[in-house]
């Protein structure tokens, strides 16, 4: 579906929703009149803590659940139409835990999968064992598969009907760090060189801030923003964590210069924008007040989302 803004065509999404509210009796809602565009082709960060409404979007999107009111589309189909269940047939998914037979192998479980599906045939299945990695495994079962294997596992049986949009729920969770990178590598080459549209619902900030293209942040079942990686960048501002002697003085000569800066303590500060460190270093020094340290840093994923919800009602 592309969406037009003013006469001019915009962007192609596959999935979008408007109004998405789901209640449940007795309890606060799930979704508030939740909306969201997730782009052909894109990396999608879904984030927001474990309560705020990720995973009841995934189940309703999937079809496992129905909203109690608002709308979605994918591919342009209206889940009010009849014909969302042939949308629903291009989507992949792994909710909360990969649905897979422990005493079966790899193999086994991918053959059930096809039964499952009606595929014609097991075509495609040593491709499907190569892509993600377990193409050796043998008859090894898939018990006594590491967290990772099971994982990659379950994106393999996800990706069984060859969907174009693959949705996954905390893909990474409880991953040492050979399993973290290991799945990383995976959704990047499955976007890259599948063209596969990709929907990340996590709390790992940091390994999601290596791979999305764009990111949607949820608190309390409530769209508190939209952004791709490009704005983020930009918004996510580069600032120099300085060290002195007296941060009284310091202030003082920035306000004078007419720079940014936060006061952290009696000996650090954050100053933003440009630095002219050789006049600066002078004029402390002319007030006996010294830098003793100096570094670049920049704002984090992490802490981007957590003063994006500060002002946001949230357990």
């Amino acid at each position: 579906m592309k969406e037009k803004q003013g006469g001019l065509e915009t962007m192609e999404y596959i999935l979008t929703a408007k109004d998405l509210t789901k209640e449940y009796r007795h309890s606060a809602k799930a979704l508030n009149r939740f909306s969201i565009h997730v782009p052909k082709g894109a990396i999608y960060g879904f984030v927001g803590e474990n309560g705020a409404g990720k995973t009841t979007f995934i189940r309703i999107i999937c079809g496992l659940q129905a909203p109690t009111s608002g709308n979605y589309s994918l591919y342009g189909v209206k889940n009010t139409d009849k014909n969302i269940l042939n949308s629903r047939k291009r989507i992949g998914a792994v909710i909360e835990t990969p649905s897979i037979y422990l005493d079966m192998t790899a193999r086994g479980n991918l053959k059930q999968q096809y039964q499952i599906l009606g595929l014609p045939s097991y075509d495609g299945i040593d491709e499907l064992l190569q892509l993600v990695g377990l193409d050796n495994t043998g008859k090894k079962k898939a018990k006594h598969f590491s967290l990772g294997m099971r994982q990659r596992l379950g994106i393999a049986m996800a990706l069984a009907g060859n969907p174009d949009f693959l949705i996954l729920d905390e893909p990474s969770n409880g991953l040492d760090p050979q399993g973290v990178i290991e799945i990383r590598e995976l959704l990047l080459r499955l976007n890259r060189k599948k063209q596969i549209t990709i929907l990340i619902s996590s709390h790992n900030l940091d390994e999601l801030s290596r791979i999305a293209t764009h990111y949607g942040f949820i608190a309390n079942g409530n769209k508190v923003e939209e952004i791709t990686a490009k704005e983020l960048q930009k918004v996510c501002r580069k600032c120099v964590k300085l060290t002195v002697t007296d941060t009284d003085v310091l202030a003082r000569i920035l306000d004078i210069m007419n720079i940014e800066y936060e006061i952290l303590s009696d000996t650090e500060a954050n100053i933003y924008g440009e630095i002219p460190v050789s006049e600066l270093t002078l004029k402390l020094a002319q007030d006996n007040c010294y830098i003793t340290s100096m570094h670049e840093q920049a704002e984090t994923l992490e802490s981007y989302y957590i003063n994006l919800v500060g002002g946001v009602n949230h357990e």
